[in-house]
C-alpha cells in the first residue's frame, strides 16, 4: 500500500518550486470522530477552493503558492488528533519540496483547530482560523509569538463563537499576538456573506506575507498584550 500523501500543491502560473517564496496551506473541516477516508468530492474540502483562489488573486506575482492538506480520516478522533498529524506531514513535505519557506495556515472548523495546534511549527509564519473548533481545554502555549487571527460568525451553530473568544483571551495571556474578527449574520459553512469571508482571508494572508497591509485595526490589535482587553474583537467590514 502506498504511503498517504498529505500535501496537495495547487498548479498554476508561477508555481514552479524555484519561484515559490511562501505558501498558504488550507485545512478543511471534518468531524469530531470518523475513521473513514473523506470522499474525493468532499464538501468541506471543496469549500476551501474559493478561499485559495482569493489568496492567489490577492498575491499574484509574488511567488506565493497555495496548497491543501489531504486527510487520511474524516475525524479528529480524540487523542489521536489525526488531522494534526496529516497537517504536520504536509508542512514537512512543503519544506522538503520548497525549502524552509514561510507558511500561513488557513484552517476551517476542525481544520482551524489543527491550524491553531500547529502554530508553533518552525515554518509557520501566522495562522488564520475560520470558525475554529476550540474546546475549553485546547492548548495555547504553542502559539506564543505567532500572529493569529480568528474569524467567526455570531450565528455559528456548529462551533461556538464564545469558545473561540475564550481561546483568544487565553492565547493573548500566554503571549500570542491574536485578535478575532466577527462576520455578522453568516453561518458555519461561510456561505452567507461568502465574499466577505474570502476577501478578509485573502487580505490577512497577503498582509502576513508582506504583499499588502493588514486590514484596518488588525495590526493594532495584534500588538496588544494581556491586560489590554480592548481591541481583541473586531468587526469585518469588507
Amino acid at each position: 500500500m502506498s504511503r498517504h500523501q498529505s500535501l496537495v500543491l495547487d498548479e498554476g502560473p508561477g508555481m514552479e518550486p524555484d519561484r515559490v517564496g511562501a505558501v498558504a496551506l488550507f485545512l478543511h473541516g471534518g468531524r469530531e470522530a470518523g475513521l473513514t477516508r473523506p470522499p474525493r468530492w468532499n464538501a468541506p474540502g471543496l469549500r476551501m477552493l474559493p478561499f485559495a483562489r482569493a489568496v492567489r488573486a490577492a498575491t499574484a506575482g509574488h511567488g506565493i503558492a497555495t496548497a491543501h492538506v489531504s486527510y487520511r480520516y474524516r475525524g479528529w478522533n480524540g487523542d489521536r488528533a489525526d488531522t494534526v498529524a496529516d497537517a504536520r506531514d504536509a508542512l514537512d513535505a512543503i519544506e522538503r519540496r520548497l525549502g524552509p519557506v514561510p507558511v500561513v495556515l488557513v484552517g476551517h472548523s476542525m481544520g482551524g483547530r489543527a491550524a491553531l495546534r500547529l502554530g508553533g511549527h518552525a515554518t509557520v509564519r501566522s495562522v488564520v482560523a475560520l470558525a475554529p473548533w476550540c474546546p475549553s481545554d485546547e492548548p495555547v502555549a504553542q502559539l506564543t509569538g505567532t500572529p493569529t487571527v480568528i474569524l467567526h460568525s455570531d450565528r455559528d451553530r456548529t462551533t461556538d463563537p464564545l469558545a473561540s473568544h475564550d481561546f483568544a483571551v487565553r492565547a493573548r495571556a500566554a503571549g500570542t499576538p491574536v485578535c478575532r474578527m466577527q462576520v455578522a449574520g453568516s453561518d458555519h459553512a461561510m456561505l452567507r456573506r461568502a465574499t466577505v469571508w474570502h476577501t478578509a482571508t485573502a487580505r490577512l494572508v497577503a498582509g502576513f506575507l508582506g504583499v499588502r497591509l493588514l486590514p484596518p485595526g488588525v495590526s493594532t490589535a495584534l500588538e496588544l498584550r494581556d491586560g489590554e482587553p480592548s481591541g481583541l474583537d473586531l468587526a469585518v467590514t469588507a
